[in-house]
């Protein structure tokens, strides 16, 4: 997302009030997270009241200097809430249902504010959303028909959203306030030991040399970055800046490269082992060890980037695009060299979440160390305290918008779960979808990417996960599968025209038309809209099953999204007319569905065509270059 109120300038204000501040809270971050979370009030409490002090001092209501005292205002309010909260906590449980006249007002303090914090971070269309709910839980009893609930008086609402773990303080939160804060430090530590550059440099290194090789480091490197980032238009805008002018030079259209960044950038978010820190707040709210979520995303990802590299490399082939010169790409063992600090930070962290099975607050603490350790002595002759300065405050500052969406998606919740609406919308969506996984599956998708257009993929999977995937798990989905469905697409919306955030990031770099750019960004990412459905018909995509399914899934995938790519490029070996291009598409569409019948005949069209493009196009081709060779000599 794009943070919409405008940071103050770094002056004297921020190295005296607002850096120690920063400083306080990513330290309270590593001190929990390494030696033991306070309880789970204390935690969320104490993490949202630093936050919402950064939020009202960095981001001003108004430019204009006269109205610089609210945000003071807000910023101490907040600060005496946390206060309140910190020194009455365990008292404030036995007054629940029952509160006093401070918690009345306290709670009403704390939703405001909240919700402020969130419009200037995110945009107005979450915190209208948390307006919804509440008018509703409030007022919800006056409706009649299938959305008439039970009265809620204000005593029992402000009990459960501000006085419990139930609402602002609940699940949400909890995750931004523990496992995405120290992921989100760690992606500081990195960023502020060379990753950024070096990640860049290693892919320029890797695939800079096939044809469109710019593109292709654009993918390399926005897996790399993305899945640390979390944030599409974050990851286009420190790729893009590197690739896109890069990828103009050797021949792509200006809105093919912001495409292809903006797609690229995309699949960060669902890149195993971070997946944009979407990984834990899956394992949160399903209750699904976090290393089975990872290892489940791994095939997706992969035919996700796959089709990517397929797309650019098609392109490029079917514009006779070369890659770039030796002499104007890095050594690879060079910045091999440069980035050994960084592998050991990744490796540590690997090795504590996959092999250890340490909790993924300390695997981060463990990593953060790991880089900070590892840089002092590789780094040595040029290395400066300052980067861990700079580390502590950039990720501090990363913390902010996830952790407001996140307490503003906690009172969606726990409106939800308070008046039992969210069983009334999967009534509503299965009795609309007539009982039929399709059509459930088809209104999870356009909800999933509408609400992904405006709002950070943490709150609207956050949401989504409480409003839809209920809905596709009542259909028969496993509950992994319904997650990751939802959470995918919330994902692919910053690419998907009308509102294609990342796809206009893109634009602005490449000099080319906002709309003109999103469609781009969905023609090249088309694949990637179907993989759901391929995981959803064919669960072993997401290690569901036996080995034999699994691989069998995988095969038939890799040959589909290879049919796929050719299709919507129109070139394969040589160029496709559109006859050429729907005989893939056909076999490409079989494939999707994990069928016998269907994959046989799959198969067989893919093996056909492949035959026909190698034996027949390709000496049609050769034989028009040899004719045309023998006019000129």
């Amino acid at each position: 997302m794009i943070v919409l109120s405008k940071p103050i300038s770094e002056n004297r204000v921020l190295k005296k009030v607002i850096l120690p501040i920063a400083l306080i809270l990513s330290i309270f971050q590593i001190y929990t997270g390494g030696f033991g979370v306070l309880t789970p009030m204390l935690q969320r409490s104490v993490h949202l009241t630093l936050v919402l002090i950064l939020v009202f001092l960095l981001y001003p209501i108004s430019k204009s200097a006269k109205l610089r005292w609210i945000d003071y205002v807000s910023a101490i309010l907040a600060l005496a809430n946390g206060i309140y909260l910190y020194s009455s906590y365990s008292d404030l449980f036995n007054r629940v249902g029952n509160p006093n006249v401070l918690d009345q007002f306290f709670a009403a303090v704390t939703i405001i504010l909240l919700l402020e914090s969130t419009r200037r971070l995110t945009g107005w269309i979450l915190p209208l959303i948390g307006v919804f709910f509440l008018i509703y839980g409030y007022f919800g009893h006056y409706l009649t028909g299938i959305f008439s609930i039970g009265e809620l008086s204000y005593d029992r609402m402000i009990s459960l959203i501000y006085m419990s773990t139930s609402g602002i303080w609940g699940t949400t939160l909890g995750v931004a306030a523990t496992f995405i804060a120290l992921f989100i430090l760690f992606g500081a530590f990195l960023e502020s030991t060379g990753a950024g550059k070096i990640f860049i440099d290693l892919a320029f290194a890797i695939g800079g040399k096939f044809r469109g090789g710019p593109a292709k480091v654009s993918v390399i490197a926005s897996a790399l970055t993305g899945t640390i980032s979390g944030s599409q238009v974050a990851n286009v805008s420190i790729t893009g800046q590197f690739t896109i002018p890069l990828m103009k030079k050797v021949g792509y259209q200006p809105k093919v490269a912001g495409g292809i960044e903006s797609v690229a950038s995309t699949g960060g978010a669902i890149m195993p082992p971070i997946m944009g820190a979407g990984a834990f707040v899956m394992a949160e709210m399903t209750g699904i060890p976090y290393s089975e979520i990872v290892i489940a995303a791994i095939i997706p990802a992969f035919l996700y980037f796959l089709s990517v590299y397929w797309s650019v490399d098609f392109e490029a082939a079917k514009n006779n695009m070369s890659g770039m010169k030796k002499e104007d790409l890095p050594d690879f063992k060079t910045v091999a060299k440069q980035g050994i600090h960084l592998y050991i930070g990744l490796a540590v962290l690997i090795y504590m979440l996959m092999v250890a099975h340490s909790s993924p607050m300390k695997a981060a603490v463990w990593a953060i160390f790991a880089i900070i350790i590892a840089t002092f002595i590789f780094k040595r002759k040029t290395v400066k305290w300052d980067f861990i300065i700079d580390a502590l405050y950039t990720g501090a500052k990363g913390m902010l918008m996830v952790t407001v969406a996140c307490g503003t998606a906690g009172i969606v919740v726990g409106i939800v779960n308070l008046t039992g609406i969210g069983i009334t919308l999967t009534s509503l969506m299965i009795g609309i979808a007539d009982n039929s996984m399709f059509l459930t599956l088809l209104i999870a998708t356009i909800a999933s990417i509408i609400l992904g257009m405006g709002l950070p993929p943490t709150a609207a999977y956050i949401l989504l996960g409480v409003l839809t995937a209920p809905a596709l798990v009542e259909v028969g989905l496993p509950v992994i599968v319904a997650h990751m469905f939802v959470y995918y697409y919330t994902c692919l919306a910053p690419i998907t025209p009308p509102v294609a955030l990342a796809s206009y990031t893109a634009a602005g770099i490449a000099g080319s038309k906002p709309m003109a750019t999103s469609f781009s960004s969905l023609r090249i990412g088309l694949v990637g809209f179907i993989i759901p459905f391929m995981f959803v018909y064919g669960p072993s995509l997401l290690f569901q099953g036996d080995v034999q399914d699994i691989i069998t899934s995988l095969i038939t995938s890799i040959i589909g999204v290879t049919l796929l790519s050719a299709s919507m490029v129109g070139w394969l070996k040589s160029n496709l007319n559109i006859i050429e291009r729907v005989i893939p598409l056909a076999a490409a569409l079989l494939l999707i569905f994990p069928e016998f019948v269907t994959d046989i005949a799959g198969v067989t069209m893919a093996v056909l065509f492949a035959a026909y493009v190698y034996l027949v196009k390709t000496k049609k081709s050769y034989v028009s270059n040899d004719v045309e060779k023998r006019k000129f000599s």
